[in-house]
């Protein structure tokens, strides 16, 4: 049975498994990632520890050169790890999944390096929640930065996303400073604080809480 895949303006996710190639795949995260329209958020969770594996959340964006290449903005990092991503390409697999492709850093190495890696994404069905416990209405929220007026300033950045029964929230608190070169170009460095993150999930009686993570979290 093909799984149930949402519309395309919204998606739930969860990850099956990981590879680092060319190693074996596996899998040792509850993760779940919930898109709207071009914004997304994405909690992964450490099986064995409990705590957070990665918690991210921005924007994705198609590839000008193709649909199916997908470029990742990371707002929320708890790497710390604030780029943008290469394009991703996403392949469908025959079941329906999707594998996505690409290199990244392998922040449980040495030196985190550069590495090859497959990731196969499932898509999850939507299920009925009351229209007064929020419906299967789908959002993100993100705060507002506030302009670059001073040399440093201090955000705290928040991303809320809400897709059927599934909620998500991060916060993340982040440090710009902005200098000047001696060509006389500004430059800016963002550096962050550990991220605080929520998971709950509509059980058909009452929104559970699945996971509060870090100072913030709850």
């Amino acid at each position: 049975m093909r799984p149930s895949k949402p519309s395309s303006k919204s998606t739930i996710l969860t990850r099956i498994s990981m590879r680092w190639v060319p190693e074996p795949s596996f899998e040792s995260t509850d993760t779940l990632a919930l898109s709207v329209g071009d914004w997304y958020v994405d909690l992964r969770v450490d099986r064995q520890s409990g705590g957070i594996d990665w918690a991210l959340a921005g924007q994705c964006r198609r590839a000008c050169t193709s649909s199916r290449h997908i470029i990742f903005t990371h707002d929320i990092d708890s790497h710390l790890n604030f780029n943008v991503s290469e394009p991703c390409p996403f392949t469908a697999l025959p079941n329906g999944d999707d594998m996505e492709t690409g290199t990244m850093r392998r922040s449980d190495r040495q030196g985190a390096p550069m590495t090859d890696y497959e990731e196969v994404w499932r898509y999850l069905p939507l299920k009925f929640v009351p229209e007064n416990s929020g419906g299967n209405t789908a959002w993100v929220l993100e705060s507002v930065d506030g302009s670059l007026a001073e040399s440093q300033n201090l955000v705290i950045k928040q991303f809320l996303a809400k897709v059927g029964r599934f909620y998500l929230v991060q916060q993340q608190q982040k440090t710009r400073v902005r200098t000047l070169s001696d060509d006389g170009k500004w430059t800016v460095k963002i550096t962050g604080g550990p991220v605080s993150a929520r998971r709950e999930e509509w059980t058909g009686d009452c929104w559970e809480e699945i996971y509060v993570l870090g100072p913030h979290g709850g």
